[in-house]
């Protein structure tokens, strides 16, 4: 049976249940299509951190905690390390049996390139880096930031689907671009019916953890710019949306403004802090409503968020900004895109008016395109990666 080892950040972002499920997804999906998996994870002295939020120890944080959990929950926990600062510590198996492994594996599925520590991804057979940030990822590259970590992978794959077609202004460089899709294990996210629309709601950040990208003097903005022009949804069509939102208190102008206007606002620590309580505030939601980062949009990327195939394959219709997903996916019912308010308030409408078809819709589509043995057994086809 053939090793894949699969890295990223999820300890390092702590109480956030929806980037554990965009790893989890990946990591059930590949075992599930019969492949032995391993999951590594690195974190800093920095980034742990205790229930306050102060820099802890590495044994007494909530990163290593959450971790922990996390992997025991989905039975992960004797196939899991989280290395502390090279290797100074470890939780899991220890740095030389990750060295006898990396030499046993047959894949590095590597999120963002998080596996930086050479003395195990120089020794995995074959390297993928996984970009689930286009744009971002592209344009540091493109001003050699050392963030976009790109070197030394055999494959390059991203979700912005559009990225190398003639209309999307994503500089590609010399990296050959292949395209992929958020994938879902569909028999953790069943559907959950309603029987009305009673509210549209996500999960965000007002700001994201980037900044925005400067590139041949043009500037990219975050989710906050795109937000602040759909601020009107609430009072121009009377239904009820709802933010599990993280956002800064140097930001209280626009939270004021967002409540001034109708957004019900709620803390993702307590509605989305684990992969089970980010799936339950999901599938008791009616429909999604979300805008994407300014870079997704303005590049044509055709970004589309793994936590939008969540409300999908839940049976939950999905009112999501387009970036250029349009062209790849089928829109208008269960998934339905909009470029401005106007589009957005007749949507809202038009989903209230036929809602079971929307979610019957809905599901349809995660089973047809985003359902995890299709997506990690064209992307497996793709590199030539057998199970045994």
């Amino acid at each position: 049976m053939a090793l894949v080892i699969l890295s990223g950040a999820l300890a390092n972002k702590p109480f956030n249940g929806g980037n554990a499920w965009s790893r989890l997804s990946w990591v059930l999906g590949f075992k599930r299509l019969g492949f032995e998996v391993f999951f590594v994870e690195q974190i800093g002295q920095d980034a742990c951190i205790d229930s306050a939020g102060q820099i802890s120890p590495f044994q007494r944080s909530v990163n290593l905690g959450y971790f922990k959990e996390t992997m025991a929950r989905f039975g992960l926990e004797q196939a899991c390390s989280l290395i502390y600062r090279d290797g100074e510590a470890v939780h899991g198996r220890s740095m030389d049996r990750l060295r006898a492994l990396a030499q046993e594996a047959s894949l590095l599925f590597n999120f963002s390139g998080h596996l930086t520590l050479p003395a195990i991804k120089e020794k995995i057979a074959c390297k993928v880096y996984y970009d689930d940030d286009p744009g971002f990822t592209q344009f540091w590259h493109a001003d050699h930031n050392p963030a976009a970590r790109l070197m030394d992978h055999d494959f390059y794959f991203t979700i912005g689907e559009n990225i190398g077609k003639p209309d999307c202004t994503i500089p590609t460089g010399e990296v050959a671009w292949r395209h992929t899709r958020p994938p879902i294990t569909l028999d953790d996210w069943p559907v959950a019916c309603q029987n009305s629309l009673v509210r549209f709601t996500t999960v965000a950040s007002w700001r994201g953890p980037f900044g925005p990208i400067q590139y041949n003097n043009k500037t990219y903005g975050l989710k906050v710019h795109e937000f602040r022009k759909l601020i009107q949804l609430p009072q121009r069509t009377g239904h009820c949306f709802e933010i599990a939102l993280q956002i800064h208190s140097a930001d209280q102008k626009d939270l004021d403004s967002l409540l001034a206007h109708g957004w019900h606002i709620s803390d993702p620590k307590k509605e989305a802090d684990s992969p089970e309580a980010f799936r339950r505030f999901v599938q008791g939601s009616g429909a999604e409503f979300s805008v994407a980062q300014g870079v997704y949009v303005d590049t044509n990327s055709g970004w589309f968020s793994d936590r939008t195939v969540r409300y999908l394959a839940s049976g939950k219709p999905a009112l999501v900004q387009d970036t250029g997903f349009s062209r790849n996916y089928p829109v208008g019912e269960g998934l339905v895109g909009f470029r401005d308010l106007a589009e957005a308030i007749e949507a809202v409408e038009r989903i209230a008016k036929d809602y079971r078809q929307h979610c019957q819709a809905a599901r349809r589509i995660a089973e047809e395109h985003f359902e995890a043995r299709k997506v990690i057994g064209a992307l497996t086809d793709e590199i030539g990666l057998k199970l045994a």
